[in-house]
């Protein structure tokens, strides 16, 4: 268990994981969304993802073009974890104008083919 818990808050003790975990909880979104708001390259929101993965906080599905990134139920430890650094970051002012920037983006014309 503490394995588990030692790799689970080394994924949140990086800022733009806990960007990405904040915008995941409004709703699925693709590598070129995430990076988008970010500011960030695509590779570079590839690798947080891959690394929220492997403690199994994302996971991800293919629908047509896009591959969309999404937060996974995890055990009670995970979802307590969660909770707290949902809690930690309400009225962020970085997370708000994160998910300010989200509603302005349309996939569709940001992603290219």
């Amino acid at each position: 268990m503490i394995d588990t818990t030692h790799k689970l808050l080394k994924v949140f003790a990086d800022k733009n994981r806990l960007r990405i975990l904040k915008l995941l909880e409004n709703r699925k979104m693709c590598v070129c969304e995430l990076a988008f708001v970010l500011g960030v390259t695509q590779p570079s929101i590839s690798r947080h993802l891959k690394k929220m993965k492997e403690v199994g906080l994302t996971g991800d599905e293919q629908d047509g073009f896009w591959t969309n990134y999404y937060l996974c139920k995890g055990n009670k430890a995970q979802e307590d974890v969660l909770c707290c650094i949902k809690t930690l970051l309400k009225g962020d002012k970085i997370v708000e104008a994160d998910a300010n920037k989200l509603k302005k983006i349309d996939r569709t014309r940001l992603c290219c083919r």
